[in-house]
């Protein structure tokens, strides 16, 4: 089961999480996810826990627990498909060559 754990300090590195969630069972990946500028930490991250038990345990046991000073959130991660990334927006496909031709024309 894949777990999104939201409100992480800055500060905390991928290790310390998944040092955290392996006190209640066997974690397959953990990812803390960066920001692409600065390499810091958005203050947020995914952990994927094999055993559906072992991740409802954790989410018990650690959501809402101060970690670092920040009150963490940890909860079932939803699939990709079941929610559209926000820089997936529905766009309407463009036609350069009409709006091309619209713009000589009103120039000459």
């Amino acid at each position: 089961m894949k777990l999104l754990i939201r409100n992480l300090a800055r500060t905390i590195t991928e290790a310390e999480l998944k040092k955290m969630f392996e006190a209640h069972g066997s974690v397959q990946s953990c990812t803390l996810v960066l920001d692409k500028e600065t390499g810091g930490s958005k203050g947020f991250g995914f952990v994927e826990m094999p055993k559906v038990g072992d991740a409802k345990a954790a989410i018990k046991n650690l959501n809402n627990q101060d970690v670092g000073g920040s009150r963490i959130r940890v909860k079932k991660a939803e699939e990709a498909s079941d929610a559209p990334a926000k820089s997936e927006s529905p766009q309407k496909p463009a036609k350069p060559e009409k709006a091309d031709a619209r713009k000589s024309r009103g120039s000459r």
